[in-house]
């Protein structure tokens, strides 16, 4: 239950329409975006439920299909040369085992001024943030460009941002805003990624009879075992620091008395403006080749997405800007970061148009993907008052 002092500031927080009806309140807009189900599909959902707050505010929006339920949503705030985009996803991981919450993973369950369930730090609460800021801008008379820019399949692929820099979402971007959770800190760089995924093909026949066949676990076995230290001549980054790989997945046999004729791993790279994706995939080839070529392995290697890493000027003036909004909501600027999880900025940043990036949401990063994944509901209404700050200090 909320204090008075709690329901008062909320109530300060809500933001009217032109014709004076009162929007959604704050954490009543959070909890219905988390009571949507939209693990890795199921967007759309989402994508309506801010149009319908966003158009009651007279802030024109697009719906970009992806897929028939997997929909972009653009929302633009005034026109203009010089566009600040903020961004967010509207996509969350699954909730594994929904018996190990202690509240039900799409309640959006409110307990000493905290909101349980999946999606409230990753990052419902950093879109939900932003669109309420846009809207609280479009209500001051606000009158320089903002693009709002919510995306489909952040967490498996990034989908939906390529598709809207194919459309041209980013050639006009004078900087761009990400919502991901940050503890407090903004970030101006993070690493990269590539998964890849390696089959092995073996001959399958009875376990008593090993040698008559070939264990397709075997192969996978020995890269596993090399992998460790395949890249150990990888050069670190000045910024985002050493090379970070990792085996994510391993798959194979079906029967306890027969020896499998396939099974296959998958693994994660992070790669750096020093490490950077030619340099790491060259390098898991020749891994790939080498156990080809001294075992009787058959290994086939697919990479299935490779995202580049981000790297703006840490004093440049969307970090400058943005730093001294953060400082004139809490009192002090942030510190300075970097962040090893990807964003759909890689996929923005491939618009030959160049633009700054930071990273900067409300939430704190360690509890996304967990069970009882929660926000502090202060730092979600904080993060409304600082993205309005931003934009005004942006084009100041």
């Amino acid at each position: 239950m909320l204090n008075k002092t709690r329901a008062q500031s909320l109530q300060q927080l809500t933001v009217a329409t032109k014709d004076g009806a009162i929007m959604t309140e704050p954490i009543a807009l959070l909890q219905k975006l988390i009571q949507i189900n939209s693990v890795n599909g199921n967007e759309l959902a989402v994508a309506k439920l801010l149009q319908a707050e966003l158009e009651a505010a007279d802030i024109p929006t697009k719906l970009i299909p992806y897929t028939e339920d997997r929909v972009n949503l653009i929302a633009e705030l005034n026109h203009g040369d010089r566009v600040l985009g903020f961004t967010g996803h509207e996509d969350v991981v699954s909730p594994g085992d929904e018996s190990a919450w202690t509240y039900p993973p799409f309640s959006g369950k409110v307990v000493d001024n905290v909101m349980y369930g999946r999606g409230t730090d990753d990052m419902k609460s950093g879109l939900a943030a932003m669109v309420l800021a846009l809207i609280a801008l479009k209500q001051s008379g606000f009158t320089h460009p903002i693009r709002l820019i919510a995306t489909v399949g952040e967490e498996y692929g990034a989908m939906g941002a390529r598709l809207l820099t194919e459309q041209g979402y980013a050639d006009d971007l004078a900087g761009l805003v990400v919502g991901e959770p940050t503890t407090k800190i903004l970030k101006y760089a993070h690493a990269g990624t590539v998964n890849y995924e390696i089959d092995s093909e073996g001959v399958s026949v009875h376990s008593s009879r090993p040698e008559k066949g070939v264990n397709a676990i075997d192969g996978l076995t020995t890269f596993a075992a090399l992998e460790h230290h395949a890249f150990d001549k990888a050069p670190a980054d000045p910024d985002l620091g050493p090379f970070r790989h990792s085996i994510t997945v391993i798959n194979g046999g079906d029967q306890v008395n027969t020896i499998p004729a396939h099974a296959f791993l998958r693994g994660n790279l992070r790669p750096t403006p020093s490490a950077n994706i030619e340099l790491v995939v060259k390098m898991l080839e020749d891994l790939v080749a080498h156990v080809n070529a001294t075992t009787n392995a058959k290994l086939t290697l697919k990479v299935l997405h490779r995202f580049l890493p981000v790297h703006s000027d840490k004093t440049g003036h969307l970090v400058t800007s943005a730093n001294a909004a953060i400082a004139s909501v809490t009192g002090k600027p942030a510190e300075l970061a970097v962040a090893f999880g990807g964003t759909d900025a890689s996929e923005f940043i491939k618009s030959t148009n160049h633009f700054d990036v930071i990273v900067y949401g409300p939430g704190d990063n360690h509890f996304s993907h967990q069970v009882n994944e929660h926000i502090d509901l202060n730092s979600y209404t904080t993060a409304i008052k600082i993205y309005q700050e931003i934009a005004k200090r942006f084009f100041e």
